[in-house]
């Protein structure tokens, strides 16, 4: 994109976000919610230079073209190869590495996020950063080496290989570049709070993309919560069906609702690999006439209005991650059962706006659903602290919060 360096202001942010962007017929695209996000990044900086991976085809469903103009002319995107293959790495090296020097030697806010090992451009942005003696700050949104150590378990033979001999080296990676980092940037609780001992000085954040007016509206609720008195429960899902969400136990816990007698109806909202076996599941259970799986929907509206109407967003996280439909939920008066973590901890508190219970005990999470199902007294009082907890979380807010831990910490 256009690089008019000598016309930079001062109070210019530089970053690497493993967002990618999508070329296609002569045009990018980038995907919607991302937009959103590098918009408000521009809404505190008067310039920001993201690097960004780039693949050559058609963009999915949920991507727009992308234009500086829709981020006030603010935004310019550097495209970087997309190389997760050691080969592919190795290959654009040496090309890549003068263009990443170049941007992080500009004077700045530089804040890298990282994750992966091989073609982790934000590692090797901290790495130059830090051998060039400038304030950088790292940023990371889940324990990427920990997911990756956990997935060498599943999958065809070669995959698990590669997961099993990468976890090791991208913790070890993990580690050096946060400990040379200025200030680390840590999403949700459970992040934080395994990075956050390496860091020379540490932040948590929120990663999630719901402004004030996507929160449940005031006359909305309490007609939620007046509807919850009666009728089947209303269970809902957002997210990929991939092996770290936990979709085989997602289906096993709705089979036993279904056994004891408990009148729902589930929707899981999401595309992934797990959905074949997850759609053979409640076939199998003779629950596929109230459990529906619409696949990925672009339509965020949508998403958000299902999000509001329900009663529970039931969930089976199984690794260390921070994932915002929790938060979306929060926000939708919805509360969230499922599998206990710090990160979901962190966002109920002491409140009833949730119920956990320890990860994979189906037979627990299937309690705790039913105890809502059985004293809809206990459900409204759940909605209605939901609601009040997912009050306090707000993406204009949180970008502020994130802009100001970068001044407050790095010298530009």
């Amino acid at each position: 994109m256009a690089n008019d360096d000598a016309q930079a202001p001062a109070d210019r942010l530089v970053s690497y976000i493993p967002v990618p962007v999508m070329r296609h017929d002569g045009a990018l695209f980038v995907e919607n919610q991302a937009i959103k996000g590098l918009r408000r990044w521009a809404d505190n900086f008067e310039r920001c230079d993201f690097m960004t991976p780039v693949e050559d085809r058609p963009p999915p469903d949920g991507w727009s073209a992308w234009t500086p103009a829709d981020a006030y002319g603010r935004v310019r995107l550097h495209l970087l190869p997309t190389a997760y293959r050691p080969d592919q790495f190795l290959r654009a090296l040496p090309a890549t590495l003068p263009r990443i020097r170049a941007l992080v030697k500009t004077p700045a806010y530089r804040c890298f996020a990282i994750g992966g090992l091989f073609g982790d451009w934000g590692a090797v942005s901290c790495i130059l950063s830090r051998n060039n003696g400038l304030d950088h700050a790292v940023w990371t949104d889940r324990i990427e080496s920990a997911v990756t150590r956990q997935g060498a378990g599943e999958g065809p033979l070669k995959t698990r290989l590669r997961k099993a001999t990468t976890a090791g080296p991208m913790a070890a990676l993990e580690r050096y570049v946060i400990r040379r980092a200025n200030v680390g940037l840590f999403n949700g609780s459970e992040t934080y709070a395994h990075y956050a001992p390496m860091a020379r000085a540490a932040v948590q954040v929120n990663d999630l993309s719901i402004s004030r007016e996507d929160h449940i509206a005031p006359d909305l609720l309490a007609t939620k919560i007046a509807g919850a008195a009666g009728g089947p429960l209303r269970i809902v899902y957002v997210g990929r069906a991939d092996p770290m969400k936990g979709g085989p136990d997602w289906c096993a816990t709705l089979a036993l609702l279904a056994q004891a007698g408990v009148s729902f109806q589930a929707t899981w909202f999401g595309d992934g690999p797990d959905l074949p076996a997850m759609k053979d599941a409640v076939q199998s259970a003779g629950i596929a006439d109230i459990v529906t799986f619409p696949g990925f929907t672009s339509d965020r509206g949508t998403v958000m209005a299902a999000l509001r109407d329900a009663h529970l967003l039931l969930f089976c996280h199984l690794t260390p991650e921070s994932p915002r439909n929790l938060i979306e939920a929060l926000a939708s008066g919805t509360p969230i059962i499922g599998y206990d973590s710090a990160y979901a901890r962190g966002l109920i508190g002491d409140s009833a706006g949730g119920a956990l219970c320890p990860i994979g005990d189906t037979d627990a999470l299937c309690g705790l659903v039913q105890a809502v199902a059985n004293d809809r007294d206990l459900l409204a009082r759940r909605i209605k602290d939901a609601a009040a907890e997912g009050a306090r979380f707000d993406a204009d807010a949180i970008f502020a919060h994130r802009s100001k831990a970068l001044r407050d910490h790095l010298r530009p």
